[in-house]
Formats: C-alpha cells, sequence, structure tokens
C-alpha cells in the first residue's frame, strides 16, 4: 500500500462520494489533499466576482471539513502539473488521485499530469465522478456521438448507473507544516472587486439542505408541471451544487429513485412519477451538454451546425448593453437580468427568454451572451451554458429550428400571467395591472410605468429581420 498519494480537488468539492478520494483512501495510509487557484489577475472571460465568491466559500467548508477528519487542505496557485510537481516532491507522494473533467482545457492538463507522473515514476489515477455516463459512453450503434437529444437520452436512461459511495471517515495524518499552504483566498487573490449578488450558502452541508429540501418539500413531485414557472421556487436550485460538485450526481440519481415511492413503499402518484422522470431527463441534458462539447469542442468558437458557421450578427454594443443592465422595456427579459444581476443565478425558462431576445430581437452574437452568462452565474458550467445559448440562437445542437422565434410577450403571458415573477424583480411595474405586462405599451411612446423604458424594439419587426439574416447566409452557402 502507498503510504502518501495526492488527491487534486477539482469540481468535486464534497467529501461524501466523491470517487476519486473514495478509492485514494482506500489506497493509501496518507492523503493530501490540495486545491489549485488559477493565477489570472483582474478579470476572466468565464467567470466574475459571484462564481468566485462561492468558490471562495467552498473551499473554506471543505477545508473544516477535512479538518474535522485530522486533515488540512493545501492551497496552492498557478499551473496545476508545476505546483503538483513541487507537492509530490515535497511529500513524496507515490500517486496522484483526481476526477475527470470533460471540457478541453481540463483534458489538457490531465494529459500533462498523466506526463508529470510517468516522468517521475508515480502513479496516476484519473476516475469518473461528476457525470453518470462519460462521452464516450454514450454512442450510436455506429460507434459516434449523438447530435440530437432524444436518441441521446434515450440511450443514457437505459443505461446501468453507479450506486454512491460513501464519506471517508478518515484521511489519514495531516501534511506536515513543512509542507506549506496558501491561506484560502478571497476575491483579492484575483484583484476581483466584492461580490454584491446574493448567492447561495456555499459547502457541502448547505448543498444537501438544498437537495433534502428539493425532494421533501414536493417540488421535485410537481416539477413536471411547474418547473417552468419563475415566480417562487419551483425547480432544485442544485446547479451551482453540480457545477462545484457540493453533491454528486449519483446521489442526486439515487435519491430520486428512491422518492418514485412514498414513505410506506407505495408508488406515487402517476403525475408526481413523471414529475421524477422529467427532471432525471434534465441531468440527461447536463451530461449531453458535456458530450457535445467533448466531441465538438469547436463550439466554444464557432456555431455547431455547419449551416450557420459565420452567420452575421448586426447587433450593436448599445443593443446589448441594454439587455446586459435589463432596460430594454420589454418587463420578462428585464426581470430575468435583473435576477441574474442581484442574485447569479436566472431560472432556465428566463434563460431562454432572454437568451434568444439577445441574438434573435437584438441579432447580437450569442459569444457576448454567452460570456456574459459565465461572467455572472454562480452555477455557469462551459457546456451546459454554451449547450443552452446556441439552442437559443438556433446554431446549436438540436437546437430549435431558426424560424422558431420565441414571442416574448406571449412567453410572458403564459409562465407568469400574473407577473409576480416580473413585479419581484422590476420593482417599477409593480403597480401596473398583470395583464398589460404581457403586450407593448397600448399607447405608443409612452411607457408602462414612470422610470420604465419603452420596448427597444418591435419584435415581430425584428423577428422578420432575424428570418431573411438567416435565410440569406443560408441561400449564399448553397
Amino acid at each position: 500500500m502507498p503510504r502518501t498519494v495526492i488527491h487534486w480537488f477539482r469540481r468535486d468539492l464534497r467529501l461524501t462520494d466523491n470517487t476519486a478520494l473514495h478509492h485514494a483512501t482506500q489506497a493509501a495510509e496518507q492523503v493530501v489533499p490540495v486545491y489549485i487557484l488559477s493565477d489570472w489577475k483582474q478579470r476572466h472571460g468565464w467567470t466574475g466576482p459571484n462564481r468566485q465568491q462561492f468558490l471562495c466559500g467552498n473551499l473554506e467548508s471543505l477545508a473544516k471539513n477535512l479538518e474535522a477528519l485530522g486533515s488540512r487542505l493545501i492551497i496552492r496557485c498557478g499551473r496545476a502539473d508545476a505546483e503538483l510537481e513541487r507537492l509530490i516532491r515535497e511529500t513524496q507522494a507515490q500517486a496522484v488521485y483526481f476526477n475527470r473533467d470533460y471540457d478541453p482545457y481540463g483534458r489538457a492538463m490531465e494529459k500533462r499530469v498523466q506526463e508529470l507522473c510517468t516522468r517521475l515514476g508515480i502513479e496516476c489515477h484519473s476516475y469518473q465522478d461528476s457525470v453518470l455516463h462519460e462521452p464516450d459512453a454514450v454512442l450510436t450503434g455506429a460507434g459516434l456521438p449523438y447530435r440530437v437529444y432524444t436518441p441521446y437520452s434515450k440511450n443514457w436512461l437505459s443505461l446501468p448507473k453507479t450506486a454512491p459511495h460513501g464519506r471517508p471517515r478518515t484521511l489519514g495524518p495531516a501534511a506536515p507544516a513543512t509542507v506549506t499552504s496558501l491561506p484560502l483566498p478571497t476575491l483579492e487573490h484575483w484583484q476581483l472587486p466584492p461580490c454584491t449578488a446574493q448567492i447561495p450558502a456555499p459547502g457541502e452541508r448547505a448543498a444537501r439542505e438544498r437537495l433534502k429540501h428539493f425532494i421533501s418539500s414536493g417540488i421535485l413531485h410537481r416539477y413536471g408541471q411547474e418547473r417552468n414557472l419563475p415566480a417562487g421556487q419551483t425547480t432544485s436550485m442544485l446547479s451551482p451544487d453540480l457545477r462545484y460538485g457540493l453533491l454528486s450526481i449519483r446521489e442526486i440519481y439515487q435519491r430520486c429513485q428512491e422518492a418514485l415511492v412514498d414513505e410506506s413503499g407505495k408508488p406515487q402518484p402517476a403525475a408526481a412519477q413523471a414529475s421524477i422522470q422529467t427532471y432525471i431527463k434534465e441531468l440527461a441534458w447536463r451530461e449531453f451538454y458535456m458530450a457535445i462539447l467533448w466531441h465538438f469542442p469547436q463550439v466554444f468558437e464557432q456555431e455547431f451546425s455547419p449551416d450557420w458557421v459565420g452567420l452575421p450578427w448586426p447587433g450593436t454594443d448599445a443593443d446589448f448593453q441594454r439587455w446586459a443592465t435589463g432596460s430594454t422595456g420589454f418587463p420578462i427579459v428585464d426581470a430575468g437580468m435583473r435576477q441574474l444581476l442581484k442574485t447569479g443565478l436566472m431560472h432556465n425558462r428566463l434563460r431562454m427568454i432572454t437568451a434568444m431576445f439577445l441574438t434573435k430581437d437584438l441579432h447580437c452574437d450569442w459569444r457576448l451572451g454567452e460570456a456574459f452568462f459565465m461572467q455572472h452565474l454562480v452555477d455557469g458550467e462551459n457546456a451546459s451554458n454554451n449547450g443552452g445559448w446556441q439552442w437559443s440562437a438556433g446554431t446549436g445542437a438540436d437546437a430549435a429550428p431558426y424560424f422558431r422565434i420565441q414571442n416574448p410577450w406571449l412567453q410572458s403571458a403564459r409562465f407568469d400571467p400574473e407577473g409576480v415573477y416580473i413585479k419581484q424583480w422590476v420593482p417599477e411595474l409593480k403597480d401596473v395591472p398583470a395583464p398589460l405586462l404581457h403586450e407593448p405599451p397600448s399607447r405608443p411612446g409612452l411607457p408602462l410605468a414612470k422610470g420604465y423604458p419603452i420596448p427597444m424594439v418591435d419584435h415581430h419587426t425584428e423577428r422578420d429581420r432575424c428570418l431573411a439574416i438567416f435565410a440569406k447566409h443560408k441561400e449564399e452557402r448553397v
């Protein structure tokens, strides 16, 4: 048995059912846990104060949980392979353990770490952890990646699911004081401004409370009927926890399976069972987008569909800024954007509405919106965010056809008929009768309420313009 090994924490900031950590504790007398901070400063294209503040809280929680087991979290900063090499030499570790990532940057670093371990003559163990099924495990009969969700999901659902591991009792003795650690990070580490959003409580315990509430409150059992309604809690609120691995995907799946029966063992009503299956299919959507990114990493740079590569986006910076600040004059769009700015989260239906409005009504490049979301979302996940934006833009995997353009006024009336969500996030409209929130102002040029802008565009006009842009590009490619 190796005496000392390293567990490299990445997007698995928990102790319970952590696959690589479980195997590390089984294989060694001492596990040295390490988290390696990125060394960029001031601004990053894919993150910002909200998510980094959540990360800081998660690391603080993880450090306390490790201390309770008699261990300690080592914090380093820099390029992961270089920092791991230093730690291997300091601890005389005989192996490195980590859970695999699925974006091209994480994969590239994993390759460097594997090469490092080979060069040093030590073991390197990587594990499947953040997904129920890895991208190469869900393929067509011809062994090709799926490009459409429905057949992917049928295959995904049919595959056996791994049961969760438990929580380790010990990681062995803590690393000696000679193994130095940086302090737990704050936003100052990245030279970021303070986080002003009301982000979720960080840490594994808070995540487990969210999971418990989602199931015990009945939200899971009503999910199929209510998940598109943005007012109140109608969804799991677990996406930040999945993003940072505060919860295991295996445990979430297992808890959903257990929820199919009541406390006496009787099957839940058909509607409740259907709701649970609907939620499980959302977990499959998450892994579908991870598979798309794995097999087609070019989606970060260009449109997934070859038909739309190079499609022009004539929207202006002024248009983008009004969208980004929630001042478009479309109440449902502005409510979604203001929720994002104030909480670092946005209801999924609103993500679709706001993304399609930016791309189809304002004709702004989906990459601008993709980056803006990643810089503000606490649950910003590269694969899902890219997939969602390309879906809304009509350029992605399994995307809505380009001619299917959501009408924000109709979306508003359908999913927030009483205006509860709108009035929560756009207080200027709190006294406006609900029916008036779902149609352009009846008096052109006059706002719905004092201090609220008039709609910046006419949806029907911009819909026609969007169709013309797509049609022209399609003709030119023939």
